[in-house]
Formats: C-alpha cells, sequence, structure tokens
C-alpha cells in the first residue's frame, strides 16, 4: 500500500470561536474513523509558536529555513490501496475541517 499526506496551510483554516470546537470534534471523528479502517499512520499540527531552525550537513544549528519553505497548519498519513481510496480520505477530511486539503503520494520505500 502507499502512504499519502493530507495537508493544508493554517491560513486556509478561517473559522469563528464558535466553529473551532464544532470543527475540531469532526476532524478528530474522521481520524477515529481512520484509525478504525486501520489506515492510520500519523496525524498533527504544526507548533506555530516554536521557530523552526536549519541543521545543515556539519550539525551546525541556524535559525533560518529553506527559502520558500512554509511548512505549517495540519497534515494527515494515511496508508491507502488507491488513490482513489486518497481521494476519499482528502474529501472527508476536507469536509471536517471546512477547508481545502492538498493529497500528496510518498514514494516507495521498501523498508517502510
Amino acid at each position: 500500500m502507499t502512504k499519502y499526506l493530507i495537508s493544508f496551510p493554517s491560513e486556509a483554516m478561517v473559522l469563528t470561536a464558535e466553529e473551532f470546537p464544532i470543527v475540531s470534534a469532526d476532524a478528530r471523528a474522521v481520524i477515529e474513523e481512520a484509525k478504525a479502517a486501520g489506515v492510520y499512520v500519523f496525524a498533527g499540527g504544526i507548533e506555530e509558536q516554536v521557530d523552526p531552525v536549519l541543521v545543515s550537513g556539519d550539525g551546525s544549528v541556524s535559525a533560518q529555513t529553506y527559502p520558500g519553505s512554509r511548512l505549517k497548519g495540519g497534515f494527515t498519513v494515511l496508508e491507502l490501496p488507491t488513490r482513489e481510496d486518497a481521494v476519499e480520505w482528502a474529501r472527508k477530511i476536507a469536509v471536517a475541517c471546512r477547508c481545502a486539503q492538498e493529497l500528496r503520494e510518498f514514494m516507495y520505500d521498501p523498508a517502510s
């Protein structure tokens, strides 16, 4: 099976304070559904209050990122038999989160 990344940038989720707990519950329900279906690998959100760092090939650390890097928001990794299945799960997450989701496929890794 193939692993898929389903994600969104934080600015895509525009919610009122009243909507947030409802959307959170709906998103958690989809994650629980994925776990029950046996396709869940990992999910989470990037902690945007903690600045990223760049660790260079020589081991040095600097307070920067790659130019153009903008990793933030939420993501889910699922392992699924087909791209069509991945699109369906992305649809479920989009509905729950009330925002569009990007779908990407991980390259095959025989060791994972």
